[in-house]
This record gives C-alpha cells, sequence and structure tokens, in this order.
C-alpha cells in the first residue's frame, strides 16, 4: 500500500529541564493543529550511575513518539519524528535521577 503525502509542522512543546519528556506537543498535519497525548514523547538518551552511586550520568539521544493521538496516520509517524527532533532539544536531561 502506497502512503498518501502529509504536510507535518512543528507547532509548539512546552516540555522544560529538568523533565524534558512531560511536556504537551503539538504538531499540524495539513493546516490543522492536533495535540499529541501529555508526556508522548520517549528519549532515546539514558541515565545511569557509576561508583555505587556516587557518580551520574546523562546521555542524550533521539526523541520518538511514543503515544499517538487517535487518527494519526501511520504514514506521517516518521515525518512527525524528524519534526520533532529538528525543534525539541536531545532527550535524557537526567530529571529521572
Amino acid at each position: 500500500m502506497k502512503c498518501q503525502k502529509f504536510e507535518v509542522n512543528f507547532v509548539s512543546y512546552d516540555g522544560k529541564y529538568p523533565c524534558l519528556c512531560f511536556g504537551t506537543l503539538v504538531l499540524s498535519l495539513n493546516g490543522k493543529n492536533i495535540t499529541f497525548p501529555s508526556s508522548c514523547l520517549s528519549s532515546g538518551g539514558s541515565t545511569y550511575f557509576t561508583n555505587d552511586y556516587a557518580e551520574s550520568h546523562v546521555e542524550r539521544g533521539s526523541w520518538s513518539i511514543s503515544d499517538w493521538p487517535e487518527g494519526w496516520p501511520e504514514c506521517a509517524k516518521r515525518q512527525a519524528e524528524d519534526v520533532v527532533n529538528s525543534f525539541v532539544s536531545e532527550g535524557c536531561c537526567g530529571g529521572c535521577l
């Protein structure tokens, strides 16, 4: 099955340090603003401790969208993630530590 062409644009994201992944994402799909479920972003980064929990480390990574609004076209999902990663700072700020 061939996918149709979609226009996906960044509108806003209000997640902030120290918890970048807790925010509300708004993208436009073919000119219509769509609000995503709260905390829909998943970080490609990670956090960990070393030296018996004496030192914490944060590694940043690209975002993926883990919770999609109802009706979001499958063919537009990769494009949406590319748009998010163009506008939202790489994930894993360490707020979960």
